[in-house]
């Protein structure tokens, strides 16, 4: 008698830290879309990843310049949200940039607004002269 109250006392708990130790329903974390870009001038570039979210995209990657002879040889990346139908730019606060890379390669991560309803539909991605003039832009849409 003893052997088969052991055996089920042991089997209830099994099955309760089982249950204890599960996630619960719905608790998974959310895995936003990515959608990864490249930026080519000449000898100079920004690569990396756009990480759409619903108020705003995360932008990672790294940009190079290739020489430090001067301000117009740096180069930085920008960012600006656009709204679903990709025409009205999400006001001054849908830009960020990076930091400048002179002569270096240089890795970077910021987070561009787009406060509407679900977020951006189009992320403008750009190198520019770190001097404030892009120097090439590509349009990247939400996935």
């Amino acid at each position: 008698m003893k052997t088969h109250f052991a055996a089920a006392l042991g089997s209830v708990v099994l099955s309760a830290g089982t249950l204890l130790g599960a996630p619960a329903a719905g608790a998974q974390t959310a895995t936003y879309p990515t959608t990864d870009f490249d930026v080519t001038v000449g000898n100079t570039w920004t690569k990396g990843t756009i990480t759409w979210s619903n108020r705003s995209v995360v932008v990672t990657g790294t940009h190079k310049s290739v020489s430090a002879a001067g301000p117009a040889y740096c180069r930085r990346t920008w960012a600006y949200t656009y709204n679903a139908a990709d025409t009205v730019k999400l006001g001054s606060a849908g830009s960020d940039s990076s930091d400048t890379a002179c002569g270096t390669s240089k890795n970077f991560s910021f987070t561009v607004p787009a406060d509407v309803p679900g977020g951006a539909g189009l992320v403008r991605v750009c190198l520019d002269d770190g001097n404030l003039k892009d120097l090439l832009c590509h349009p990247y849409r939400r996935p």
